[in-house]
């Protein structure tokens, strides 16, 4: 099948984990022979702060494939007024032009993921495929800021989006006073959401159409533990993620000065990093790894006691606490959002609400050996069972097959 992947944002050119999921889908469905197309939004990255310059794209993203495909990054004579007209109107604006040319093409499933910056709203109608879908991501949908994070300081506990978009800095988005949002979203046949509490608020906040859930994964490179290395001299517990004030970061680094005798290791990028190394210099248990290749990661994930997800911000899903199951490591991770849904469903680690829980369950893992590699245990096992890249593109291509209008009748 020829498929095409439409986000605002793709590898080198990203800042998070959609991007991540997308390419991992890509290289996923070209292995096994189908003709993968990408199109992404160059300007958006650096009107969002990205400095990587824009390389010549190959036209396979992995060599390993029998598919093809060709990856397009849209780079607009108007540089950041382009995607700032997206954000602000949600529509495709300077880039409908070559946008219309690229879904003229014969495309079998058109699939689109975070689309905020590369079009907006009024993209999702210009898809002619026979077959067109939708990944929500994060809450984009149904919050402007996409994260429920409100004036850049809490987690969303009433909706003043207006206020809050002027508060935190965002062009205000007029557009989602209308029915814009849900008149397009008719166009869409079908919508994966990575967790049920995505699925909820998505219905919540009007989307009418067909949702289901499909759990993100861990991508094959990942399967294989990493070799085990001796033992750290005290328990170490690892962070991967954005450094943000939404991550919890901050609180994270708190709740390890109390720590003293555990080891904390910080692998991201994030607005806060700087301010947070200095915080974290005065504690000789923390440490700023920076951004890490993602060959390294298994390695780190490994030798950690766990992995922990302290996030303020409701998740969507939380893709570290899985990449973390790759080797055998438990979470301990925030009740927000979907983030806590793996745990109540793997029984793979510890959820908590407090502070006060966060340290017991540190405490817990740190103290007893037998209690952390029983609970490593039953976390390798659940990625190997639900969460592996064969369990998610099989979902994935039985629901695309379902839906596809020669197997429908119509």
């Amino acid at each position: 099948m020829r498929f095409l992947m439409v986000t605002s944002f793709f590898p080198p050119h990203h800042f998070g984990g959609d991007a991540v999921y997308v390419r991992q889908l890509v290289d996923a469905l070209r292995i096994r022979g189908h003709d993968v197309d990408v199109v992404y939004c160059y300007d958006a990255y650096r009107i969002s702060g990205g400095k990587i310059g824009r390389p010549k794209h190959d036209t396979n993203t992995n060599t390993n494939t029998n598919g093809a495909g060709v990856v397009l990054s849209l780079e607009s004579r108007y540089g950041s007024l382009s995607p700032l007209i997206t954000q602000m109107t949600g529509q495709p604006g300077l880039k409908w032009s070559v946008l219309k040319d690229i879904f003229d093409k014969d495309y079998d499933v058109v699939h689109f993921h975070n689309m905020s910056l590369i079009g907006g709203p009024g993209i999702l109608p210009m898809s002619k495929a026979p077959l067109t879908l939708f990944t929500a991501h994060e809450h984009w949908t149904v919050c402007p800021m996409h994260i429920f994070w409100k004036y850049k300081t809490k987690a969303c506990d009433s909706r003043q989006c207006f206020l809050c978009q002027i508060r935190s800095g965002r062009p205000p988005q007029l557009w989602r006073y209308t029915n814009l949002m849900n008149s397009a979203f008719e166009s869409v046949d079908h919508v994966f959401a990575p967790s049920k509490f995505t699925k909820g608020a998505l219905q919540d906040g009007g989307i009418k159409r067909p949702i289901s859930v499909l759990p993100l994964f861990a991508p094959a490179s990942f399967e294989k533990l990493a070799v085990q290395m001796p033992p750290a001299a005290e328990p170490t517990f690892l962070f991967v993620g954005r450094v943000t004030r939404s991550k919890g970061i901050v609180e994270l680094i708190k709740l390890f000065s109390k720590r003293p005798s555990y080891r904390l290791n910080i692998v991201g990028e994030g607005d806060l990093k700087e301010a947070l190394c200095k915080l974290a210099s005065m504690e000789r248990n923390i440490e700023f790894l920076g951004p890490q290749p993602r060959e390294q990661l298994p390695e780190l994930y490994r030798q950690a006691t766990a992995v922990i997800l302290p996030s303020l911000a409701p998740e969507s899903f939380g893709l570290t606490t899985i990449e973390g199951f790759t080797q055998g490591t438990p979470a301990i991770v925030r009740d927000a959002g979907g983030a806590g849904e793996i745990i109540e469903q793997t029984g793979a680690g510890i959820v908590y609400r407090t502070d006060a829980e966060a340290l017991d369950a540190m405490d817990k893992l740190a103290s007893n050996s037998e209690y952390r590699d029983g609970l490593g245990e039953i976390a390798r096992q659940s990625f190997l069972q639900k969460y592996t890249e064969r369990h998610h593109v099989d979902a994935y291509m039985n629901k695309v097959a379902e839906l596809f209008p020669e197997n429908t009748g119509t």
